[in-house]
């Protein structure tokens, strides 16, 4: 019988471990893999108008004109420029000589809003200097028509341009 030394006794043992060992983490870490393809695209909310510019010349006192065809024939075109879908919101301001109201009077003019095509003005919503809903669930690349309206004050004693604009904004519906 042969004579296991204490020197290949520790080295057979330290073999053995060892090759344990390894077939240990073979069989506790062997797995298959497998990859969760993620991906993201950021969201873009944004819109325009089409021509964006609205001229009502030099109207009399107590006076309303529209974008209709039958008068200035210049309704927009309001785009959703964004990749979701949006909500459209819509506000006026005061000039710097008049204040937006909701009816007219001294230095006092109303400015009104419809979204639908029209030869003569259907009635509208008048614009305050807060955001009021013009459209909401636009697809993206889809238009919504604005149309304005705007009433002259009753009397003035300011007999220059006014700037009346209308700003719109979108959000996320």
């Amino acid at each position: 019988m042969q004579k296991i030394t204490p020197k290949k006794f520790i080295t057979l043992i330290a073999v053995l471990g060892l090759g344990g060992m390894i077939i240990a983490y073979a069989v506790a870490f062997a797995a298959d893999t497998a990859t969760v393809t993620a991906t993201v695209t950021m969201q873009k909310i944004s819109l325009s108008v089409s021509d964006g510019t609205v001229d009502y010349g030099i109207l009399p006192a107590d006076t309303t004109e529209s974008t209709c065809s039958s008068e200035l024939g210049d309704a927009q075109t309001v785009t959703s420029d964004g990749n979701v879908a949006e909500d459209f919101n819509i506000k006026g301001q005061n000039s710097a000589n008049w204040t937006l109201a909701s009816t007219a009077g001294t230095d006092q003019y109303v400015h009104s809003f419809a979204t639908s095509t029209c030869s003569t003005w259907p009635g509208g919503t008048a614009l305050s200097t807060s955001y009021a809903t013009l459209a909401t669930n636009v697809a993206p690349n889809a238009t919504t028509t604005l149309n304005l309206q705007i009433h002259t004050p009753t009397s003035s004693s300011v007999y220059t341009q006014q700037n009346v604009d209308v700003m719109l904004e979108a959000v996320a519906h």
